[in-house]
């Protein structure tokens, strides 16, 4: 069967296809293809600028017009040259060469690739694509999702609801300070996120510069390649490598970037438990159902769609972080078919991040069932009452509540109140105990 979203093993590239088509620009054998025609081209240029050769403005313009308009035809070409020479950086490099014999430029082709080993364009193109989809991908739609976070929960600063710890019962919260504690975590993982480097490689073959050094002795090569990755690339170069790069950075990064989705597990966890207790209802869509067989049924599956894509995408970060730090003395051959799947965690994230922006859009809040569990938790003020009684110096205070509110099911404003009457305190204080309630009994936070 010919491959289309109907045939493709992975729901990457089949039932989710349409939502993340866009990054086949990063991840794609094209797009690394791509990137890997942009390093070597820049590569080129770099030499020339140091007077190497002379690298006319036609021919200059030439290749840079091949870098910019890289075309599925021109990696067709090149998977064509691969299919002879079974390697593929050396078919870019010869894809290249090809541009240069078009334009009649040939004292440049051996130029080309000159002095590297495919890891100085594997360890620079892979970084570069994956800086390129972080900026304008990633950190775009994380951020545009914990503002929308933001959002509701400013829009429900004024909710007062019954907070649960270990599923009971407990001092009631607000619920718009609930939604900014996944704010301040999200922010403070992005903070993490962006302070970490993207690192590269370009050394030569085991990273010393060796045909560099040889051919040119009195060249300050690190002087070269630290102002090539920096200034052309956007990159910082590692100063002791292997043939690769140590990809400690990287792996940073896939860590960050599942503590991030650990947070969101949480999230998603957390709205899905408040749909089950009809704090939220979900708008309906004419023509959709919930269930096969239940009519009534609106089930939270935005939130439980992105709990599933975050896990798989955790499950393959935690394996990228663990093993792409690790290889066999100057190098071994495994970090090259792993190195291909990290956009298949940064999918299935994208992924969650849209389901997770699909289902807050369909939150309804339903006050009544919020204010009718504040209603029957009175036994939740037991705290607050037991507090003032021992700012007054009341004997047991903790224990008379206890004996009175622990276990029960249900507890009334009536029976608290007439607890209070009982007390043997002034008149004042038991007006001001009267004033505590489970809607107003929601302690202070900062302003958001």
């Amino acid at each position: 069967m010919d491959l289309n979203s109907l045939t493709a093993v992975s729901p990457i590239d089949g039932r989710y296809r349409q939502q993340v088509e866009h990054l086949d620009d990063y991840f794609s054998e094209f797009g690394l293809m791509k990137y890997r025609v942009l390093v070597e081209i820049e590569y080129l240029q770099a030499l020339a600028n140091q007077n190497y050769f002379e690298l006319s403005a036609e021919t200059a313009r030439h290749l840079k017009g091949v870098a910019e308009n890289f075309s599925l035809e021109d990696a067709q070409q090149i998977k064509g040259i691969e299919a002879t020479t079974n390697h593929d950086v050396k078919a870019v490099e010869y894809f290249i060469k090809g541009e240069l014999e078009k334009i009649g430029e040939t004292a440049a082709k051996e130029w080309v690739h000159f002095g590297l080993t495919s890891q100085d364009i594997n360890n620079t193109a892979i970084p570069l694509s994956w800086k390129h989809a972080m900026e304008n991908e990633y950190l775009p739609a994380l951020l545009n999702l914990n503002t929308e976070v933001r959002i509701l929960a400013t829009n429900w600063k004024a909710v007062s609801m019954l907070a649960r710890t270990h599923g009971q019962p407990a001092s009631p919260t607000n619920l718009g300070k609930e939604l900014m504690v996944f704010v301040e975590r999200i922010q403070a993982a992005i903070e993490q996120l962006i302070h970490i480097p993207f690192t590269a490689k370009f050394g030569g073959a085991t990273g010393n510069f060796n045909a560099h050094h040889i051919a040119f002795p009195e060249e300050d090569w690190i002087g070269f390649s630290n102002d090539f990755l920096e200034n052309t690339l956007g990159l910082e170069r590692q100063q002791f490598t292997t043939q690769i790069e140590h990809y400690d950075n990287l792996a940073a990064q896939f860590d960050s970037m599942k503590r991030v989705n650990t947070i969101l597990i949480d999230f998603c966890r957390d709205i899905w438990t408040y749909i089950s207790m009809d704090y939220f209802k979900q708008k309906t869509k004419a023509g959709e159902v919930g269930s096969s067989a239940m009519p009534h049924k609106v089930n939270p599956i935005d939130f439980e769609n992105a709990e599933g894509n975050l896990g798989i995408a955790n499950a393959l970060f935690e394996h990228l972080s663990a093993k792409l730090p690790i290889s066999r003395l100057q190098r071994d051959l495994t970090d090259s078919t792993v190195l291909r799947n990290i956009g298949v965690p940064f999918a299935h994230t994208v992924i969650a991040f849209r389901s997770i922006e699909k289902g807050i859009g369909k939150l309804v809040l339903n006050n009544e069932k919020i204010d009718a569990d504040l209603e029957a938790n009175w036994a939740v003020v037991a705290e607050a009452i037991q507090t003032v009684l021992r700012r007054e110096a009341y004997p047991n205070p903790y224990e008379a509540l206890k004996d009175l509110t622990r276990g029960k099911a249900r507890m009334e404003k009536e029976t608290i109140h007439l607890f209070i009457d009982g007390l043997d305190v002034k008149a004042a204080l038991k007006k001001e105990l009267k004033k505590i309630t489970p809607h107003n009994y929601t302690g202070i936070y900062p302003e958001f």
